[in-house]
């Protein structure tokens, strides 16, 4: 009869000798199964670069923008820009006039598209025209430079041009002297021949600059400035100088008063739900990666609870077994993390230089920055992927501390598998469900992303108590064979043990239907409103034109002109165009489109519009529009009314008060946006032009010949050069390109999917082994009872698909309410729009059919080796 070793006899005289045992041990252990310890660290390592990869790509964008900003702008005290359209030049006066004042220099901004003899695609950058004796005291990087041998002049000549590095190297011109060509500038449908006089110094996205008298000329813009920059005297303030100039005669509300800093924060709020969505879904692998250390770890700790058990007879406390695999754990970790630093490093600087700053939101477009390294974000990554790996460790080594010594010896390995009380999961389940109803945190759904943590830790914990009560109720199903009886009772009777089994599976499996779920929901919403917005069938547009008020290119009358046209049944004029409701935010788009008498067949509305009271002007607000300025339907919106006062009073402009008539969808602009009936904004603004035209054909046209005639009446109305900028696209085109950049978008998230069901299902293949290697004895007691090998295989293949059976429902179900979260609160928290939630069952069926099938087959490639064992071997063992 076995007796238990008198530990207190034997531990002092081994108790030198300890430490240095358990280390050598650990380190034999790691050593010994290579391809595991580094399939453990290549999870961790995966999570941890893909999540310092784009916060490294991310700030060194935002960093570049922001040195950007100041080399353009240099450093003024306050800036004055129009709440809508431009500033009038007769403010300049007033401005500078004012004896807070010490220099006040005006600037004008257009958004072009350049040509030169190698590039003739065109290239985006801004016209930058400026003061240019004003430059080196308010921007010292856009004072210009003339090109060796030209005339010191230059700078204040008409058509007359100064690049930075960025628009020299995208025109591909070389060293600029008097026989680099001339290039074009289009601005809408007119374009410029301009002659290049020398350089500037800025950085940042590629950019022009000219005199600001001759970019009016050119352009045609007299009298218009974009913006003021102000320096004001010593002592001055901006309180003292907002209160000066709104005591001067003729001063309205439409100027805004913004800091330099303003544009980078517009940014860096704009693309602040993008990079963190971006960061959490990175993380998902290194949460999935949580569960491959804990899987072979407890694969691990199987295999060596003999020798654990002899450790423990040599002394070792429970205490001491517990650190041993914690610090096999923080290794992996350890080196998971020091090689996911250099491979997030590596990646980032291989996208910042293939794709620039941008990873597809499109807020950092045309920045090529240079990689900024972080230390302290290196360490906090590095920390996660440490900390994520003693939390996939953790129940390893408590199944180490816990080893009793003298059964394990005997080879009867662990007998738990009591499922325990559910209310501890259902306890992280009702607290999920409680932070999902928080409101975001500084724009951030961190309550959201909590939820889900605790929800798929609620799940988890609620899964040896889901194993027991589902397998109960098949049991009386499999009372007619013995083999599917002995299978089903064994994985009944050991819940604790399947929920280590399918954990895995369960984790990546709801992940996988949660992302499924959300990515066919928002899809799907995103088609429909793709139907909605878009009922003409062609519409005619400027290609490569900005959007806002630059984008107003076709002048009054020449909708009428195309509606004469035959084969043109109706033509419907459409206005972009942008107000600035905050400095710290990005513009709001406003859209003026014909209403009639159903906003509702025009808009796709959420919910009933409202009937608009006399003597107001309706809108209808996004609803990223309604979530970050408060704009609820039934209600006024004075802010807005203030934004078509004109800076200057003049008489004419009419008053405004706009009520808000309802709520619409918009998946295009995160800022937000505002329709109005096309008449209202006419007879507010007096401007008739339009920025899109759709086009409704007649019946039986054909449409390449009425693309044909329009484009002829075009070129006789507008001229040939604007003719040939002009675009006409079909809206089964549009809708097919929009949703190929969507696809390409949410590619990632595919590719997430599959590295979390690879994660999972390698967690099953490592359970199944460490507990096959736990039952040799089971097996040959077994054989000696009469079954046979297959048999024996057909058992464990039977435990394998009960229990992965049950972990794929579970999965499912858990993966069904991480989406709802997802749909329902991430992306209106995030993004500030709501989506239909779609459930794609053919391909979610197909998702936990195809888990079950690999888990079985996981169960049944685990149970060979054992099950091959000579029978009367391994009895022997346990006497």
């Amino acid at each position: 009869m076995w007796r238990k070793p008198a530990r207190a006899a034997i531990a002092p005289h081994n108790r030198p000798m300890l430490p240095a045992l358990v280390r050598t041990f650990s380190w034999h252990e790691l050593r010994r199964h290579p391809w595991r310890s580094a399939a453990a660290v290549a999870a961790v390592m995966l999570g941890v670069a893909l999540g310092f990869a784009v916060h490294v790509i991310n700030a060194s964008a935002l960093e570049e923008f922001s040195q950007a900003v100041r080399a353009v702008e240099g450093q003024p005290d306050l800036e004055l820009r129009a709440t809508r359209g431009t500033l009038p030049e007769s403010l300049y006066g007033l401005v500078a006039k004012a004896p807070q004042v010490q220099i006040a220099s005006p600037w004008l901004e257009l958004p072009v598209r350049a040509r030169s003899s190698a590039a003739r695609a065109g290239v985006p950058l801004r016209v930058l025209g400026a003061d240019t004796l004003l430059l080196p005291a308010m921007a010292p990087a856009l004072a210009p430079r003339v090109s060796e041998g030209g005339d010191r002049l230059a700078m204040l000549a008409p058509a007359t041009v100064f690049l930075n590095p960025a628009a020299q190297q995208a025109l591909g011109l070389g060293a600029i002297d008097a026989h680099t060509p001339p290039i074009t500038l289009q601005a809408g449908l007119a374009t410029h021949s301009v002659r290049v006089a020398g350089t500037v110094a800025a950085g940042g996205p590629p950019l022009v600059l000219m005199d600001i008298g001759a970019a009016q000329d050119l352009f045609g813009r007299a009298g218009e400035l974009t913006r003021i920059d102000l320096r004001l005297r010593p002592g001055g303030t901006r309180a003292v100088l907002e209160r000066a100039l709104a005591a001067l005669p003729g001063w309205s509300a439409g100027v805004q008063f913004a800091a330099p800093q303003d544009a980078v924060q517009r940014v860096d709020s704009l693309s602040r739900a993008y990079r963190v969505n971006l960061t959490v879904l990175a993380l998902v692998a290194l949460f999935t990666g949580a569960f491959l250390v804990f899987s072979v770890l407890a694969l691990s700790v199987a295999q060596r609870a003999p020798q654990l058990a002899l450790l423990a007879v040599l002394g070792a406390t429970p205490r001491e077994r517990l650190a041993l695999v914690l610090l096999e754990s923080a290794a992996l970790g350890l080196a998971g993390s020091v090689a996911g630093i250099t491979l997030g490093a590596a990646l980032a600087a291989l996208a910042l230089r293939l794709l620039g700053g941008d990873l597809g939101g499109g807020y950092f477009a045309g920045v090529q920055p240079t990689l900024q390294w972080s230390t302290a974000a290196a360490l906090v990554y590095g920390l996660l992927g440490v900390a994520a790996a003693l939390a996939g460790g953790w129940w390893p080594a408590r199944q180490a501390q816990r080893l009793p010594p003298a059964q394990t010896l005997k080879g009867l390995g662990s007998q738990g598998g009591r499922a325990g009380h559910p209310w501890a999961g259902i306890f992280l389940i009702a607290a999920s469900a409680l932070l999902a109803s928080v409101p975001p945190i500084f724009g951030i759904p961190l309550a959201a992303y909590v939820a889900v943590g605790l929800l798929l830790v609620g799940g988890m914990a609620l899964l040896p108590w889901l194993v027991q009560a589902l397998l109960a109720r098949l049991a009386p199903l499999a009372a007619g064979s013995t083999l599917a009886l002995l299978a089903l009772e064994r994985a009944r009777r050991m819940p604790a043990g399947a929920a280590v089994a399918v954990g895995g599976v369960v984790a990546a499996l709801s992940l996988a239907v949660a992302l499924t779920v959300m990515v066919t929901s928002f899809r799907g919403s995103v088609g429909q409103w793709l139907d909605s917005v878009l009922p003409a069938p062609l519409y005619l547009r400027a290609a490569g034109v900005a959007g806002g008020d630059e984008a107003a290119v076709f002048p009054p009358g020449f909708t009428d002109v195309l509606a004469r046209l035959p084969g043109v049944a109706r033509v419907q004029a459409l206005r972009s165009s942008s107000v600035q409701l905050q400095a710290s935010r990005p513009a709001v788009a406003l859209l003026a489109r014909p209403l009639g008498g159903d906003p509702a067949r025009a808009l796709p509305l959420v919910g009933p519009a409202l009937p608009v009271p006399p003597g107001r002007v309706g809108v209808y607000v996004s609803e990223a529009a309604a979530d970050l300025y408060g704009a609820r339907p039934g209600a006024d919106w004075p802010a807005l009314s203030e934004t078509f006062r004109p800076p200057v009073l003049d008489g004419q402009s009419p008053e405004a008060t706009f009520f808000i008539a309802g709520v619409w969808r918009d998946y295009v602009r995160q800022h937000g946006a505002i329709a109005l009936d096309s008449e209202d904004f006419a007879r507010l603004t007096g401007d008739r032009r339009a920025s899109d035209l759709a086009l409704w054909p007649t019946p039986g046209t054909d449409a390449d010949a009425l693309r044909a005639q329009v484009l002829a009446r075009a070129r006789l109305n507008l001229g040939e050069a604007a003719a040939a900028a002009l675009e006409i696209t079909s809206a089964e085109a549009i809708r097919a390109r929009s949703l190929a950049i969507f696809d390409r978008s949410f590619a990632v998230t595919y590719w997430l999917q599959a590295v979390a069901i690879a994660i999972g299902l390698f967690g099953v293949a490592a359970s199944f082994s460490a507990q096959v290697l736990a039952r040799r004895k089971e097996f040959g007691l077994l054989v000696h009872l009469g079954l046979t090998r297959r048999q024996i295989l057909a058992v464990v293949a039977g435990e394998g698909a009960a229990w992965t059976a049950v972990g794929a429902l579970a999965g499912l179900l858990l993966g069904l309410a991480v989406a709802a979260v997802l749909v329902h609160v991430v992306n209106p928290q995030s993004f500030h729009w709501t989506m239909d939630m779609a459930l794609p069952w053919p391909r979610l069926a197909a998702l936990a059919g195809a888990v079950v099938a690999v888990g079985t087959l996981t169960a049944w490639l685990a149970g060979r080796q054992a099950a091959g064992r000579d029978a009367v071997m391994a009895v022997k063992e346990d006497w």
